[in-house]
């Protein structure tokens, strides 16, 4: 079903009032009210806060803050009627099944406030009416709610419909701090937790940028860095000029897949390491192929380097994409390639030695400081999570792999000063949420042990390095400095220094660090951010993992269908352990002719029926795995094991969730629990 929106009518369409009775819901055209007359109210609404209400995902439930409330059946059941006794008069308005933007609610009288609950995945959202304009009002510019949008769209219950990003700050006030706020949290926000972590134990939080603080757009930020590589290919390493032709699919690619360098392959394995999907360029590999590419060695292979490489970040998947096409074009037009070009190992080493280019000369950099919106989303409430665990007495930092000046201009950008023509110039000012900067930090090496990288003071006003051993400032270690992009005048207190280079060690002076597990680093990185800063340091960790939005989607609509997966495996089982009992019967023991034809006509059956049942399993798993994506299915899993993938996010990630601002709908002193662990025996307990 999808929920409705809210249109205008006068007061004689609703029909009846009910005064100081309270809403409970309404679905498929029932209705149900708690009068006053009747006692309390089975669940306990405070006046002038929300309330989450229903909990059934068909449910819906609609509250007005004011002074008493009430609801009116209509005639049609589509068509519900909203009585709102407010300060100074009562109004109503009508329900419909329409659809698009909400307009001419009735007149309410002065501000009064409307709060509509959308149970079935728990999203908040809130709009006021207006006398004056008669119609919803943006109340970011106008109260004290903070919303992302003022529309009332359809929200499918299946949550394919991700119209609503959900409320988070109130005028500073954090969602969760509201005494309004009403849960669970929607579960594409939610925090979810590999090992227990009470927040109070920690002193420090440190973030990543790229991909962390800053999610860059794939539809452009990988297109540019895919044009770009195939521009070095073809000016800088002598690659044909048809590559200039390409085009690249952004959705193709996902992370947590491994590239072989020697058989020009992208492979998908589970946590065991075996493979279950495998392409060989764009071709993708059968059972058999793959058994024999994979499966049939004497030797486990370790897929790693240097004949392997992982592809686990965001940035690599516009690469992967590339090798793949370059393999493709190797085997058709093998004499097109440059000479030096002789296998797909080299392949691989001239897209690495391309995209190092991209990154030395600028180019990708250069754009993203021309025109940030373009290519990173923007996030409103990046400040107000900074703020809040600024508030809260945590220390903060950031350490980026980005030099300063980039720095500078995507941190700008995230707090609203893009610098562009005609927006607000860049400052300093988003340096006063943090404790230390580190750029330029070079890691994962920054976590290691026995690092003895110098570390430099950058002069915020000049870009240049301080602290050098001839006294002398030098420019940026690395970098070519972006054309346009000027740096502000130092007002920031000396506190907030910013630095280049150094190692962990010197982090952890900087910030008075004495226990590593005081300290919790927000990476989107494995093993850039997480498994060294996890595995050397003993540091607590959270991943970013912005495709996890989706994918809670996508398990939400696919309920059903895993669940008929799950019947079907276990009549299966059943029927091949029936099979099997009955062939070993009529191997083994002795029988008359009657009951050795009646043995022979039931394994005939049971290997038909089984047939059947093993076919309607497989193309069960099919359909299920592409709708998660059409080439590489679930990220978290693989078949029924768990994804190489999910296993990483597991061993070394604390915590994870789909964006670094989901801190915002939790206390920075929450304890994060996880769940129980089960193991396959212990999920029979109800087969005795």
């Amino acid at each position: 079903m999808n929920f409705l929106r809210f249109s205008s009518a006068s007061s004689a369409s609703a029909g009846h009032q009910l005064q100081n009775s309270l809403l409970l819901g309404f679905a498929h055209g029932s209705c149900s009210t708690w009068s006053s007359s009747l006692g309390a109210p089975p669940f306990r609404v405070p006046r002038r806060r929300a309330w989450s209400g229903l909990k059934q995902a068909s449910m819906f439930g609609c509250a007005w803050e004011s002074q008493s409330w009430g609801m009116v059946p209509a005639a049609n059941p589509w068509d519900y009627g909203v009585a709102v006794h407010s300060r100074r008069e009562t109004r109503s308005a009508s329900v419909s099944r329409s659809v698009g933007d909400a307009e001419n609610f009735s007149d309410l009288g002065h501000s009064s406030r409307a709060v509509m609950f959308f149970s079935s995945s728990n999203l908040v959202k809130s709009l006021t009416s207006s006398t004056s304009q008669g119609k919803f009002r943006n109340l970011k510019s106008r109260s004290k709610w903070s919303l992302y949008a003022s529309r009332v769209e359809p929200y499918s219950t299946n949550g394919a419909d991700r119209s609503y990003e959900g409320v988070a700050a109130v005028d500073g006030e954090l969602l969760w701090s509201g005494r309004w706020w009403a849960r669970p949290i929607d579960a594409r926000k939610q925090i979810f937790c590999n090992r227990s972590l009470n927040m109070k134990s920690i002193d420090a939080i440190g973030f990543d940028m790229d991909y962390t603080l800053a999610q860059y757009k794939p539809e452009t930020f990988e297109s540019l860095a895919y044009v770009g590589t195939i521009q070095k290919l073809v000016h800088n390493l002598n690659y044909p000029s048809e590559l200039l032709q390409w085009k690249f699919d952004w959705r193709f690619m996902v992370r947590g897949l491994v590239l072989d360098k020697r058989r020009g392959c992208i492979l998908k394995m589970d946590r065991h390491k075996y493979v279950k999907v495998a392409y060989h360029g764009f071709r993708e590999l059968s059972r058999d192929d793959r058994q024999a590419m994979y499966g049939n060695t004497l030797s486990r292979e370790s897929y790693d380097e240097p004949d392997y490489a992982l592809i686990d970040t965001l940035f690599s998947l516009a690469e992967a994409y590339l090798f793949m096409q370059l393999v493709d074009f190797k085997d058709a037009f093998p004499d097109k390639m440059p000479s030096g070009a002789y296998d797909y190992s080299q392949l691989y080493k001239d897209v690495r030695s391309a995209v190092d280019l991209c990154h030395r000369d600028g180019t990708l950099k250069q754009a993203v400081a021309n025109d940030p919106s373009k290519y990173i989303n923007e996030d409103p409430l990046i400040i107000p999570m900074l703020k809040m665990l600024k508030q809260s007495g945590r220390k903060l930092f950031l350490v980026t792999n980005s030099l300063w000046d980039y720095t500078h201009v995507v941190m700008n950008f995230l707090c609203g000063k893009c610098g562009t023509e005609g927006g607000v110039p860049r400052d300093d000012e988003w340096l006063s949420y943090f404790d230390v900067v580190v750029t330029g930090s070079a890691k994962p090496t920054f976590f290691m042990d026995g690092n003895r990288t110098p570390l430099f003071e950058v002069d915020i006003s000049t870009g240049m390095l301080q602290n050098t051993d001839s006294g002398v400032p030098m420019a940026q270690i690395g970098g070519v400095g972006l054309e346009g992009v000027v740096l502000p005048n130092a007002t920031v207190k000396k506190a907030h220094r910013v630095f280049q280079g150094g190692s962990v060690a010197h982090l952890h002076n900087l910030l008075s660090i004495e226990a590593s597990s005081q300290v919790l680093y927000v990476g989107d990185h494995i093993y850039g951010d997480i498994l060294r800063s996890k595995k050397e340091l003993g540091w607590r960790t959270m991943l970013v993992v912005p495709e996890l939005a989706a994918e809670l989607d996508v398990l939400h609509q696919t309920m059903t269908i895993r669940k008929e997966i799950s019947e079907l495996r276990t009549q299966r089982d059943d029927l091949e352990d029936s099979l099997l009992r009955l062939e070993w019967c009529l191997r083994h023991e002795n029988h008359t002719d009657e009951d050795q034809q009646r043995l022979e006509q039931e394994v005939a059956h049971l290997r038909k029926e089984n047939a059947i049942v093993r076919e309607q399993h497989r193309q069960g798993q099919r359909e299920c795995h592409h709708l998660f994506h059409k080439t590489w299915g679930q990220l978290m899993k693989t078949g029924y094991q768990n994804s190489r993938f999910s296993h990483q996010v597991e061993r070394f990630a604390c915590l994870y969730t789909s964006h670094v601002t989901n801190l915002c709908y939790y206390s920075p002193n929450k304890s994060y629990r996880t769940t129980e662990d089960f193991m396959p025996h212990e999920l029979q307990g109800d087969r005795r």
